[in-house]
């Protein structure tokens, strides 16, 4: 779970990482089928991180406080 603004910055960034790679690997790969298998694992990650970053922005800072003080 992202705990702050530094996570959510670098979970944002990571996900712009990743989609950036997908979009190469549309360019470069001709063959559909293996195209999916490449990018199967970098979409099952981005759809990861995007429900981390909804987790952490739907709460707000007071209850992010409450959860990690429980921890």
């Amino acid at each position: 779970m992202i705990k702050n603004q530094q996570e959510l910055a670098v979970t944002s960034d990571r996900i712009v990482r990743f989609q950036k790679q997908i979009t190469i690997l549309r360019q470069v790969e001709t063959n559909p089928a293996n195209y999916r298998a490449s990018v199967v694992g970098f979409l099952a990650e981005i759809d990861r991180m995007q429900l981390e970053i909804r987790e952490y922005l739907s709460m707000h800072p007071t209850e992010l406080d409450a959860v990690f003080e429980r921890v």
